[in-house]
């Protein structure tokens, strides 16, 4: 986490990839919600003039070739209807192709804010018509989860329509209850809005007086077509332009009316910060901060309200501004301030200069550089730029920048900002490498109000990031290091010859390294998404609790089923459960997707046409699942054959000595005699029975209690994008976008677009599935174990125990596996296997990462356990 009060300081984005496979939901709604007034612009004939003025607005008709609309035949029955609401006559699949997000401000009736804060519109096409219609706030749950996402079909089984009372014939369409379907393959984008009014531009949002839609996973970043970046550097005549000094200013601001202009460079840029509130009027409630200088000292300046979609994203780093009809107040005095780019600046803490579209207006003009005078002694840019090799002594908190090549690019996460609230910060983990070491920058990547990057960032590709923050724990072991963004944090992929840090010496020898490598080396050791699970937690429970900051330190085991169904899209949770350690099972990477595609499979089969009867249905699938699993055999004794013919002879004596042969035999299920015939044959390839490494391990304490259970959790399938992939660059499209958040508007695929599976795996070892049992032996949770090795790790063996394994950094591995990689891999497997044994009815102190992909498929990872008692 970074920026101020050690809040993260950035979000999430809003344009990303439309994830296949199905997805099935949708409410049962009692009723509409909604009254009053609805946003201006839906004007609509007075229907006392013109059939065709239904609510919602005729503005184009169907003609009398060709299908006819089902969005039209539905407005038509709304009119008809003598209640406010319908259930269409007639059902049909719609395709979603916007879901648009915005806050809906308090109505003349409320009286204080009521949840949710934000609403939502869909836009949908019948395939005659599109039409943009408002989603009931009790279906908003839909978006929370992505199930209701751009690209998917829609069946609508009840509208209603919400009038405008001051205006004749306006009215909008409301979606009360809906089924979510499966991913369309393709959609057309040629069909016309119904209601000319939705094609306005800019947008506007159906509801509210708002007058924009917000970023759909984040507040930050800027969306929309109200964010202008045109504006250009333009020559100024200085003959009649009186210019004060920043100092000057800070000693006489107090007793002026008027302020003459400044004359300033920028040195930093922060991100957003968007602060509406349903109470509060704002049309655009946006604050951006700017530190300029000029040759007498620095100072904040604040960029209010409407002038941020005006000039944020056309004002960077290094330009140089005259600004005219300003105001000045005293300093917010909680505010850290970034430190000068030059010590010898005076840091002018005691005001702040404020930016407004009135009160007064303010006059920005950029300055071209070449119009600029040494005599004006503006300061120059100076970067902070370390290699990875010279991170390792940089003390904690030090502001930094960095220069490299992605060689990880992980996928988009949130985080709420603060619990019960509907706010996130979007963030990735990212490895720079520069040359300089063996090991990368590891950087936690949070959105800097630059979707346009944040969304495009892949391997392979050179990257630049200003004012980092050094993160660091000497105590922790292994040691802790990484960086992480700041509020004035930059990014830059592409344009860097344009940029002033192109002369800087670590930047020219970054390049020249870069010119000695080929692509091929580079591709090779490149990788994207997965589950990423950073930073490791300290090695003992005592530091973790001193390191945690949460109002309970432990879950209850019968808590963890709604701190599951609370997570939202994308959000990952770290939290930590008693238990005893019952079951693990080693799955290999060569089946492991196979078997999430075929467990994705089977949850979305099961999936309920609406919100009431998918509680019931869930509820329904956990009791069926726990009979399942407990008629399920109770141990497999497959062997590793490969692990075992193709490791060295001291490898094979290693694992020959090991206890394997202690492990309590479990008997086998009935089979017939082919299959016996099939197991005696693998058995004997393996060479006898007490060369047979188990796959699975169960305790004894699990056959006691596994029948007797109240509620049994099933979370440990590892779903495709989940799995770390090495990345391609003839396919970072694709790529790019399986790791992305889901966009707000469909974006047509590029021909039809390959399987995720069939990208190779980045990690050679498998996924392990672990049964916690509580420790009141009434429920049980099977989680997954994703190991990550560097190579080193795996050539040596010395992870010997569940424990140590999961102190190791996620550093993938560098080399192709080859037949000892993989050999190497399976022994470890049956390492982890014979400590878990150690581990029986040991009471554990289980670290688990929950994460939502959205779509109904949530994964539960055990992170690390501390094992402080054992129980009898």
């Amino acid at each position: 986490m970074s920026g101020e009060s050690g809040q993260p300081q950035a979000g999430p984005s809003h344009a990303g990839p439309s994830h296949a496979g199905p997805s099935h939901a949708g409410p049962s709604h009692a009723g509409p919600s909604h009254a009053g007034p609805s946003h201006a612009g839906l004007d609509f004939p007075n229907p006392e003039r013109n059939r065709a003025g239904v609510p919602g607005g005729v503005i184009r008709r169907a003609g009398s070739q060709g299908r006819r609309s089902w969005i039209q035949k539905v407005l038509e029955q709304i009119t008809d209807s003598p209640l406010q609401w319908v259930t269409p006559s007639e059902v049909v699949p719609v395709a979603v192709l916007a879901v648009q997000r915005y806050l809906l401000e308090d109505e003349p009736r409320d009286t204080i804010p009521k949840p949710p804060l934000y609403c939502y519109d869909v836009t949908i096409s019948d395939g005659v018509y599109q039409e943009k219609c408002y989603l009931d706030p009790s279906l908003n749950f839909l978006v929370y989860k992505n199930i209701l996402k751009v690209g998917i079909e829609m069946k609508i089984s009840r509208v209603s329509c919400l009038y405008n009372e001051k205006r004749l014939g306006q009215g909008i369409l409301c979606i009360d209850n809906v089924h979510c379907g499966d991913t369309l393959e393709a959609i057309s984008l040629e069909t016309p809005f119904r209601n000319s009014a939705h094609e306005e531009v800019p947008e506007r949002p159906l509801r509210g007086g708002k007058s924009h839609y917000l970023a759909l996973w984040n507040n930050e970043d800027p969306y929309g077509d109200i964010w202008l970046t045109n504006k250009q550097p333009e020559e100024h005549n200085f003959n009649n332009t009186k210019i004060i000094s920043l100092s000057h200013l800070e000693m006489t601001w107090a007793n002026r009316r008027n302020f003459p202009a400044l004359l300033v460079r920028i040195l930093h840029k922060s991100k957003l910060r968007y602060y509406g509130k349903p109470d509060k009027k704002m049309i655009e409630p946006y604050q951006t901060f700017l530190e300029v200088a000029d040759s007498s000292g620095t100072v904040s300046v604040i960029m209010w309200n409407a002038l941020c979609p005006e000039w944020y994203k056309s004002l960077r780093v290094g330009l140089v501004l005259l600004l005219q009809d300003y105001s000045v107040k005293k300093s917010y005095p909680f505010r850290m301030q970034p430190l000068p780019v030059d010590p010898q600046i005076k840091l002018i803490s005691t005001m702040e200069i404020c930016l407004n579209l009135r009160d007064p207006p303010t006059n920005i003009i950029i300055i071209p550089e070449k119009q600029v005078k040494p005599e004006w002694r503006l300061p120059k840019l100076n970067h902070r730029f370390i290699t990875r090799s010279e991170l390792d002594d940089m003390p904690k908190n030090h502001i930094c920048d960095v220069i490299g090549i992605l060689v990880f690019v992980g996928r988009v996460q949130r985080s709420k900002k603060k619990e019960n609230r509907e706010d996130f910060w979007s963030y990735r983990w990212i490895h720079i490498a520069d040359g300089t070491s063996d090991q990368p920058f590891i950087v936690e990547l949070f959105s800097t109000s630059q979707p346009e990057i944040f969304e495009n960032i892949y391997p392979m590709t050179y990257f630049v990031c200003t004012q980092l923050k050094v993160v660091r724990n000497d105590t922790q072991v292994p040691k802790l290091l990484y960086l992480t963004t700041t509020n004035e944090s930059r990014v830059f992929i592409t344009g860097h010859r344009s940029q002033p840090y192109i002369n800087d010496t670590k930047v020219k020898n970054f390049i020249h390294w870069m010119k000695t490598r080929t692509d091929t080396e580079e591709m090779k050791n490149t990788v994207i998404g997965g589950y990423y699970p950073y930073p490791p937690v300290p090695e003992t429970f005592s530091k973790y609790s001193s390191s945690v900051k949460v109002e309970s330190l432990l879950t209850a085991i019968s808590e963890v089923r709604k701190e599951i169904e609370d997570l939202q899209y994308r959000e990952q949770k770290r939290i930590a459960i008693q238990g005893i350690i019952t079951v693990i099972k080693y799955v290999p990477h060569t089946s492991a997707t196979e078997s999430a595609s075929a467990s994705e499979t089977l949850r979305n089969a099961n999936q309920p046409s609406t919100s009431q009867a998918a509680r019931r249905e869930n509820q329904s699938q956990e009791r069926d699942n726990n009979k399942r699993h407990q008629d399920d055999d109770p141990m497999s004794s497959q062997c590793f054959q490969t692990g075992y013919t193709s490791l060295s002879p001291t490898k094979k004596k290693r694992i020959l000595q090991g206890p394997y042969a202690k492990l309590v035999p479990v008997p086998q299920p009935e089979t017939s005699a082919q299959t016996k015939g099939q197991e005696s044959a693998s058995t004997s390839t393996a060479g006898k029975a007490r060369r047979t490494i188990s796959d699975r391990w169960e305790s004894q304490l699990w056959r006691e209690k596994k029948f007797g259970l109240i509620d049994h959790l099933h979370y440990s399938h590892v779903y495709p994008e989940s799995i770390p992939r090495k990345f391609i660059f003839e396919q970072r499209k694709f790529l790019t976008e399986q790791f992305n958040s889901q966009p707000a508007k469909y974006i047509p695929p590029e021909g039809r677009p390959p399987n995720l599976e069939d990208f190779k795996s980045a990690l050679s070892l498998g996924h392990f599935e672990v049964t916690i049992l509580g420790l009141n032996h009434e429920i049980a949770i099977d989680v997954a174990f994703l190991p990550m090795y560097c190579p080193e790790d795996l050539r040596t063996s010395q992870i010997d125990t569940l424990l140590t394994c999961m102190n190791y950094s996620c550093v993938y591995p560098q080399d192709e596996p080859g037949n000892d990689t993989l050999a190497g891999s399976r022994a470890l497997a049956g390492d982890i296997i014979k400590a878990a044994s150690r581990l029986d009815r040991v009471h554990i102190v289980g670290i688990l990462d929950i994460c939502n992909l959205g779509n109904n498929k949530v994964e539960v990872y055990l992170h690390r356990i501390y094992s402080p008692t054992k129980t009898s």
